[in-house]
């Protein structure tokens, strides 16, 4: 019988030869990639959508973090939420908006706001609203609103990971947050 840390994180030296590419790249930085480096096909796969998902999609880095944070928020994944707290914070977003997104409230900023409606509007009623699609496309286009759909699954996909092996806070995240923690609303 499987337990929990039969899937713990691996070590880059325990990868299996097809994952060698990967190693010198996100995935061996990060204990949710290593997670999935138990099934190498699988992360291997992920690493194009993630580079799309992650990185070169239209709504930008900010509004990407308000995105992500609200996922996690519907998810209860610690893990990412702990992880774009420090990443928002380097795209600029002030601990008041990022407060108001991780917390479910709504969100001061309009920019924001729009992104964390719809963002509530797919993990509770697994659409988005004649208002959201319109607001979203106004904001970011229609790629953005394809976008801004993937990011919710793409990072629901990764909190079912996360909260079913019960996947570690990254060591350097966990410390940069004692450091600095978020204050509650």
């Amino acid at each position: 019988m499987y337990e929990q840390d039969d899937f713990d994180p691996l070590d880059p030296s325990q990868w299996p030869e097809q994952l060698v590419p990967l190693k010198s790249g996100f995935a061996s930085r990060l204990n949710v990639y290593r997670v999935m480096a138990h099934h190498p096909d699988l992360l291997k796969a992920w690493a194009g959508l993630r580079q799309h998902v992650v990185v070169d999609n239209v709504l930008g880095a900010e509004l990407s973090e308000v995105a992500i944070l609200r996922a996690a928020f519907h998810m209860r994944s610690a893990y990412e939420q702990a992880h774009h707290i420090v990443r928002a914070r380097a795209c600029d977003l002030d601990d008041r908006s990022i407060r108001e997104i991780v917390a479910g409230a709504t969100v001061s900023n309009p920019r924001y706001r729009v992104v964390a409606i719809a963002v509530d509007e797919l993990s509770t009623g697994r659409q988005l609203s004649g208002n959201s699609l319109a607001a979203v496309t106004g904001l970011a286009g229609k790629a953005g609103v394809l976008d801004l759909i993937a990011i919710v699954g793409f990072y629901t996909t990764l909190a079912f990971i996360l909260n079913s092996f019960d996947t570690p806070i990254d060591q350097d995240v966990a410390r940069e947050l004692a450091d600095s923690p978020l204050q509650p609303l």
